[in-house]
């Protein structure tokens, strides 16, 4: 197969991608007022062409709801893991080039992170700050940066011993100005996809610590709160609650891993022949 053609096939998905989880977004946040608002005289409809996904008990429209969920779920994954991969990047290249004290320190308390269970340590965290939105947004960026951390570790710790960064040393520069200059360059493809791949685990965590009582209140329109409440409704045959909003966010995963995926491909042209 013709590579540039295969690039061009992956630039494509990447794009496409991008564009659907932009219009769940934008599409959401437009549909914010819409899922609150509450018609008792339409409430429990099973999907039809008014309501395609359906009413909920309060006769509120699921399809409205489930958007303005994955929209929330959305925003909320994209600033957790930014504040993730930051944290990844600055705490990976500081182990690698301050030392073996510091190294020691930051590796320690990478493998202390990495040993509590993921869905725990969020849970820990949101209660510690009152839950809400700044519980679980606190608790998903401060527990996603272990793996991260520890790839862009390994990565200066080969960069570090290349001849350029050898001679920079030697002509005197700082190893901040190493960084700046010979390292952080080179580490923006893997930073990046990390970035985008912390996505689908910073939105599952949300999800999943909101469906439990431990993030989002439940005035909110949030996929957790949709999930959660739906579960009351399941015996009774209102079978939609739950599964349209749970398509919904596998859906919105799904698009997370194929776009962090293909963008790995984009950024290491060796990939594009796997």
């Amino acid at each position: 197969m013709n590579v540039p053609n295969q690039r061009r096939r992956t630039l494509v998905l990447v794009l496409l991608a991008a564009v659907a989880l932009l219009a769940v977004t934008v599409a959401g946040i437009l549909s914010t007022d819409a899922a609150m608002v509450t018609d008792f005289s339409h409430r429990n409809l099973a999907p039809c062409p008014a309501h395609p996904f359906g009413t909920d008990w309060m006769g509120r429209d699921m399809l409205a709801r489930t958007l303005a969920g994955l929209s929330l779920s959305i925003r909320i994954g994209i600033l957790t893991a930014a504040v993730s991969a930051v944290v990844a990047l600055v705490l990976g290249v500081a182990a690698a080039t301050l030392g073996r004290r510091v190294d020691a320190v930051l590796s320690w308390l990478i493998d202390l992170v990495m040993g509590i269970p993921h869905i725990l340590l969020v849970m820990l965290i949101s209660l510690a700050l009152g839950k809400g939105f700044t519980g679980v947004v606190a608790g998903v960026a401060l527990s996603h940066w272990t793996s991260l951390a520890r790839l862009l570790r390994g990565e200066v710790l080969q960069l570090r011993e290349a001849p350029y960064v050898q001679v920079a040393r030697k002509l005197g520069r700082s190893p901040l100005q190493v960084a700046r200059d010979h390292l952080l360059p080179h580490l923006l493809p893997q930073f990046l996809t990390g970035l985008i791949l912390l996505f689908p685990h910073a939105i599952l965590h949300e999800a999943s610590v909101t469906f439990l009582g431990f993030g989002l209140p439940a005035e909110q329109p949030a996929i957790g709160v949709i999930l959660s409440e739906s579960m009351s409704y399941l015996t009774t045959g209102k079978w939609w609650l739950s599964l349209f909003p749970g398509l919904a966010l596998v859906g919105t995963v799904a698009l997370f891993a194929v776009l962090g995926e293909r963008l790995r491909r984009l950024l290491d042209p060796a990939s594009i022949h796997q």
